[in-house]
């Protein structure tokens, strides 16, 4: 009874959101607090941020967002979002055991998924992010998600009971849309979707376009940001930029993600100050991983890499590891900056969010 009750309730919250987006043509925004991790900014004052930014919702994408797990820190987070008008989309990392990504401390799959399930609950939240691993994992990609599929498949009655969708995430070129979208299926997408990151198919030598078109039907929540790609010696390279100042053409994304999965939420996860990325598809070795990729595919990535150009606007280059205090105050002003300059692009510019135009 429990889960025909969420099933027929779900159906009608989705029928109300599309109308809700039909009426005003508009993505719910927000973004995801990895955005602004250098702030170490906590869950109430995410949430406080967002409302500032006129924003429609958040995405709290690590357990560590928040002050407590306790119950009743829970329930307090949740009523203040409820009281600013902020939606929050729940998340945690990996989930995959034979991943180099994955945290031993945590037991196993099941209960790291069974804690991010329970802890999304107690926000009201709908949906919560996760991810398989990352592009180290490559080599052993049928186990990783064989192993993934499994620890999915081992929370779907929990998943469905308390009315939770759990997206996973195609993250830091583990995957690509083809395969994401044949682990998604195989995991049960009655209870799975796709968390759709823009940024981590460069990785994975496809366009973002693609990855959209391929998993739009999938995606429940996003992590949205643009991409500089242009040629190098040893094939591409690949950096993360904000909104507007990339290769990808966000317009043309826009419009199929209206058509594709109006009622996700379109998160923006911004990161810049990381060096380009170097893709090296000229190097035969590269290819031992990337053997079943079409060529279709990898010839919409070549276009973006052969039309695109580096960023050569300012910006602090500090990598992912600590940073000496001078520039660890200029990457959190740095985060701060081009996250909200991102968020008045897809605002302006691309006609996404709600609540602003009030």
């Amino acid at each position: 009874m429990l889960r025909r009750t969420f099933l027929q309730t779900a159906s009608a919250a989705a029928l109300g959101a599309a109308a809700g987006t039909a009426e005003t043509g508009g993505i719910r925004l927000g973004f995801d607090s990895f955005s602004i991790r250098d702030l170490r900014w906590k869950d109430i004052r995410l949430i406080d941020y967002a409302a500032s930014l006129k924003l429609d919702t958040v995405q709290l994408s690590s357990l560590d967002d928040f002050e407590s797990l306790e119950p009743a820190h829970l329930a307090k987070v949740k009523e203040h979002a409820e009281r600013v008008g902020i939606t929050i989309d729940a998340g945690i990392y990996t989930i995959c055991e034979l991943s180099t990504s994955w945290n031993p401390k945590e037991g196993s799959s099941t209960a790291y998924l069974r804690k991010g399930l329970h802890v999304a609950h107690a926000l009201g939240a709908r949906v919560m992010r996760c991810a398989m691993g990352t592009r180290e994992d490559r080599p052993q990609l049928q186990r990783c998600i064989d192993s993934t599929v499994k620890a999915l498949r081992s929370v779907r009655s929990e998943a469905l009971d308390l009315g939770i969708k759990i997206a996973v995430e195609n993250h830091a070129g583990d995957t690509q849309a083809r395969e994401m979208k044949g682990l998604i299926e195989a995991a049960g997408k009655d209870f799975i979707g796709s968390c759709l990151d823009a940024g981590n198919p460069f990785w994975a030598i496809e366009d973002p376009l693609l990855t959209l078109e391929i998993l739009g039907p999938y995606v429940v929540t996003t992590h949205i940001r643009d991409t500089a790609v242009f040629e190098h010696p040893r094939g591409a390279a690949v950096q993360w930029v904000a909104l507007g100042d990339g290769s990808v053409d966000l317009r043309r994304f826009m419009d199929r993600y209206r058509q594709l999965c109006p009622n996700a939420a379109m998160q923006l996860e911004i990161i810049t100050g990381i060096p380009p990325e170097i893709v090296p598809y000229f190097e035969p070795d590269f290819w031992k991983v990337f053997r079943n990729t079409p060529s279709a595919d990898f010839a919409g990535f070549l276009r973006l890499a052969k039309n695109g150009h580096p960023y050569t606007g300012p910006m602090v280059i500090a990598g992912w590891g600590e940073k000496p205090p001078v520039l660890e105050a200029a990457f959190k002003e740095q985060q701060k900056r081009d996250l909200e300059r991102s968020l008045d692009y897809a605002k302006k510019t691309l006609g996404a969010g709600v609540r602003w135009r009030a």
